[in-house]
């Protein structure tokens, strides 16, 4: 099968416009995997025995969980990006290397971007979370399988962030090394190992065991990416890489990165970070993180396919807020166990992802209808967007019409696909 081919990137002050970090992420996945976007509240656990079940294990209960808001396939439990009511976001990115992949059920990575949300306030606390406290790599391990109907597993690396502070954090089943993000730059992640021998954090044993394995000598400085991966540091940084074509990007518009310009990045198809063919991209993101803390972070999520032929709309946590309806993929109980073969794929379509698709089929051999229809949807992402950028320009927030923001978007988006179809 065909690597998943994900990008991740952040842009810190002053690369950024507004004393801001700017993230984003494409979530490159089978193309026709089904992604939604949900909202989970603040919850308090006050009977600890009640284990949650991630996507094949239960793990211990923590006395509170933050909200977050997660664009994740909807088979499963975990989620490939999102944001807590924190201002915390991470995106995770398939990875190999020389350790051998564990197909027994365990933690997923996506689990443990889920579980770095929701139990973390810092973008630190939330790399503490995943590894630090061994309650979850350590303990519980990664294995299982990553895609709903074929035997896919792999390991992963991360990108966490908050208004302040940007971590790399890359896994090999239990072995780690996470690097902060210089306050002053711009970073991506693809789908390989990055951290060379700036290690701000690493697992106790991560040098013997590569000196056991055979895989660094012990001289010198240790190089994480030259003992654990099977691509040279030099390799990974050709012209020809999506990591270098991202990194290329970032850089040309360095100083004036804005969330806008973070969506052109992701639409990007000559870099190949904007995918199409068995693996495409499937849902998109882009968070907004003042590091004002009197203004509100805004994340910005597709919901579907093709960024360029999608919308990206506006979510911001506030108290109440309204059931993300229209993006929920319907659910199915008792679910098929995937190790049952042939094994049937359920129809997850939300109803935003139907009217997404059945448009997009409509106006696939009409010019003038597809025109009509993406010059439609610009317009309402740059009237959200304007608005979005108002409230940060003016610090004014109004509570009742945010409550509903994400929804209502979603509803505008609806109109536009309906009003192609009808016509």
């Amino acid at each position: 099968m065909e690597p998943h081919s994900c990008d991740t990137f952040v842009a810190l002050p002053p690369a950024t416009v507004g004393n801001r970090v700017i993230f984003g992420k494409n979530s490159d996945r089978l193309f026709d995997e089904v992604q939604e976007v949900i909202y989970f509240p603040t919850a308090i656990h006050n009977d600890l025995r009640k284990r949650p079940k991630c996507t094949y294990i239960e793990i211990d209960q923590v006395p509170e969980t933050h909200a977050v808001v997660l664009s994740r396939p909807a088979w499963l439990w975990g989620a490939e990006m999102r944001a807590s009511e924190h201002g915390v976001c991470i995106g995770n990115e398939t990875v190999w290397g020389k350790e051998d992949i564990s197909k027994e059920e365990a933690l997923l990575g996506m689990d443990l971007v889920r579980l770095g949300l929701e139990r973390a306030d810092t973008a630190e606390k939330a790399l503490d979370v995943i590894d630090v406290t061994v309650d979850l790599l350590e303990k519980y391990g990664q294995g299982g399988n990553c895609a709903e109907g074929e035997e896919f597993s792999y390991y992963n690396s991360f990108l966490i962030a908050d208004r302040n502070e940007v971590w790399i954090l890359e896994t090999l089943g239990k072995y780690w090394a996470a690097e902060k993000v210089q306050e002053t730059g711009v970073c991506n992640i693809s789908n390989q190992l990055s951290i060379t021998t700036k290690i701000d954090r690493e697992h106790p044993d991560i040098r013997n065991y590569a000196k056991q394995k055979g895989w660094w000598d012990g001289q010198g400085d240790f190089d994480f990416t030259a003992a654990y991966s099977y691509i040279n540091t030099a390799s990974m940084m050709t012209s020809s890489s999506r990591c270098c074509q991202g990194y290329k990007l970032l850089n040309k518009h360095k100083g004036n990165i804005t969330f806008e310009i973070m969506m052109e990045i992701l639409r990007d198809k000559p870099s190949g970070i904007n995918m199409k063919g068995e693996f495409l991209t499937t849902a998109s993101m882009v968070s907004i993180l003042p590091q004002d803390s009197s203004l509100p972070c805004i994340h910005f999520v597709t919901g579907t396919p093709h960024p360029e032929r999608s919308v990206f709309k506006p979510f911001i946590f506030v108290p109440h807020i309204s059931q993300l309806v229209d993006t929920k993929s319907p659910t199915f109980v008792p679910e098929m166990p995937m190790a049952k073969k042939p094994y049937i794929k359920p129809d997850r379509r939300h109803l935003l992802y139907q009217k997404h698709q059945q448009a997009l089929e409509m106006i696939r051999n009409n010019k003038e209808k597809s025109k009509t229809m993406l010059d439609n949807m610009r317009e309402l992402e740059k009237e959200v967007s304007e608005e979005m950028e108002l409230i940060l320009q003016s610090k004014h927030l109004d509570m009742d019409k945010t409550v509903n923001l994400f929804p209502q978007c979603v509803k505008d988006e609806i109109k536009i696909y309906q009003s192609s179809i009808s016509s």
